[in-house]
Parts: structure tokens; sequence; C-alpha cells
């Protein structure tokens, strides 16, 4: 009869999961919040606000730009921050699905089955606070195209291990930086702050969980699962970021629609506002092996490298 002799590396692997997974139950059971109650919906909206902070416009240091009023700019930005809301409710079901199917028929004392529930309800409030702040804003629903929503049931349905969780990372953390810019900007309508500051706080958790995931996953993977998952993430990365900004919003804030695409396109400003916030995204991944030639050339076509 031959012993099984434990994995040291695996234990300890299995052991910081555990811990990470009750530290952050801890702390979503410190600071957690109830959008239905802490934000102001009853406040009529000031037309005066904008809606993200005016420099992530796609279309801020345009000569169109130049040429708007203040009251377009701002109809812009509201109209720009439902769509990027809408674009973060498509994922977050997405995110949820990938969850589940992650951790179905698992052990549910495991702290990180646990987290993981805990996660997705966070995700399911997000989703209800999302619409309800874009339907306040005076914006219709911006469902993506239909292409990319065939792509994001392809996605629920085959994404696992790292290629899941690394995706579920990098939608967080491109919306993450643009959030804790327009939480703080005074020229924000102040019910888009309070959002904004709710899913920064509750989402720095499941970043980080995302974060060990994706680690954990890759330590024993081969070099070619990791080159086809690294492909993988970078065209999630890919059609999340290219939806986030509806070519409607132009139209529902009553511009030119050819002109604004043209020029949003050819944005340098905006391109480079994307590569700045997606820097400690690029090096983690960089780390993890997941920047491989044919994952950046998705990365450059979506302006985040």
């Amino acid at each position: 009869m031959t012993a099984t002799i434990p994995d040291p590396q695996a234990t300890e692997v299995a052991e910081d999961r555990k811990d990470t997974a009750e530290r952050l139950l801890r702390s979503s059971e410190e600071l957690s919040f109830d959008p239905t109650t802490q934000v102001d919906w009853e406040t009529p909206l000031d037309r005066g606000h904008h809606g993200m902070s005016p420099e992530w416009s796609s279309l801020y240091g345009t000569t169109y730009w130049d040429e708007l009023t203040e009251e377009q700019r701002a109809e812009l930005t509201r109209q720009e921050s439902a769509s990027v809301a809408s674009t973060g409710i498509w994922f977050e079901m997405i995110l949820q699905q990938l969850m589940l199917r992650d951790f179905y028929a698992k052990d549910p004392t495991d702290p990180s089955f646990q987290w993981a529930l805990t996660e997705i309800a966070d995700e399911c409030r997000h989703s209800i606070m999302f619409a309800r702040g874009s339907a306040k804003l005076g914006a219709p629903a911006y469902v993506p195209k239909r292409h990319v929503v065939a792509l994001g049931r392809f996605c629920a349905l085959t994404y696992s291990g790292e290629a899941a969780y690394a995706s579920i990372l990098v939608a967080e953390e491109v919306l993450d930086v643009m959030q804790r810019d327009w939480m703080r900007d005074e020229r924000v309508a102040p019910f888009v702050r309070t959002i904004n500051n709710i899913h920064v706080v509750e989402e720095s958790r499941h970043m980080r969980f995302a974060r060990e995931e994706t680690r954990d996953r890759l330590r024993s993977v081969g070099p070619l699962r990791r080159r086809y998952h690294a492909l993988l993430v970078a065209a999630a990365a890919y059609v999340i970021v290219t939806s986030m900004w509806n070519e409607q919003v132009y139209a529902n804030a009553g511009l030119d629609t050819q002109r604004a695409l043209r020029e949003a396109k050819a944005n340098e400003h905006h391109k480079a506002l994307l590569r700045s916030s997606c820097a400690g995204l690029m090096e983690f991944l960089s780390s993890c092996g997941l920047l491989t030639k044919p994952a950046l050339w998705f990365y450059r076509r979506a302006n985040l490298i």
C-alpha cells in the first residue's frame, strides 16, 4: 500500500485562498452598502451636472467638444455615463454566470464558496443600482451590439479558471479607475458620485479575489494553456472596453453622430487616458505571463497599452 504524500505547495495555496476569503467576508460584513436607501433617488436631476468627469468624455479634447455648449457637454456625459453603466450591467451578468459555474456543487462550508455568493449578491445590487442610475440620468437602455451579446454568451459558457478571473479583473479594473475620478468630481451629479463610491468600495474586494484566483490558477498551467488563455482574456478586454461608449449616445445627446464618431475615434486624449489608467492592470497581467504578442494586439486595438 502506497502512502499519499501531501503536496506542501497545494496545501499552502489552499490555506492562502481560505485566509483571503475569510478576510473578504469580514470586510463585506463591516463595509457594504444598500443602494436602495443610501443613494438619493428622490431629488430631481439637476441638468447642469455631468454624468462623468468631462475629461473622460469620448469627445473631450476634440474640435467638436470645443464647439459644444456647457449644456450639451453635460448631456453628452450623462448619456456616456449611462452607456458605461449599461456595459457594466451586461458584464456583471456574465461574471455571475462564470462564478456560479466555478463554484457549482462545491463545498458550501468553504469560505471561498461563501465569498463567491457574497460577490454575486453584490453584483446583483450593483446592476440594479446602475439601471436606476441610468434611468435617472434620462438615458435609454444601451444594450451592446448583437454580436457582442453573442460573444458574451460564449464567454459565460466557456471561460473558466484563470481566463474567467483575469477577464473579470480586466472589466473591474478599467471601470474602477474611471469611477475613482468621477466620485471625487463635484461637477458630477451627487447621486452618480454616490453610486461610483459604492461600486469602488465594494469592487475593491472583488478585484482582490480575482487577482488571487488568477495567480493561483496559473501556478500549475503549462505554456500552451497560458498562451491560449492570454488570448481569451485579451479578446474579452477588447470587447468590453470598445462596448463602453455606445454610438447611440451622440444622437441621444442631440449631436451629429457621424462627426462625433469620427472625432472620438481619432481622439488621442481619450486613448492616452485609457492607457494611463490601465498601467497597473497591464503590469499585473505581464507578471502573470498573460501579455503575449497575440494578446498585445487586442490591448493595443482597445487603447489599453
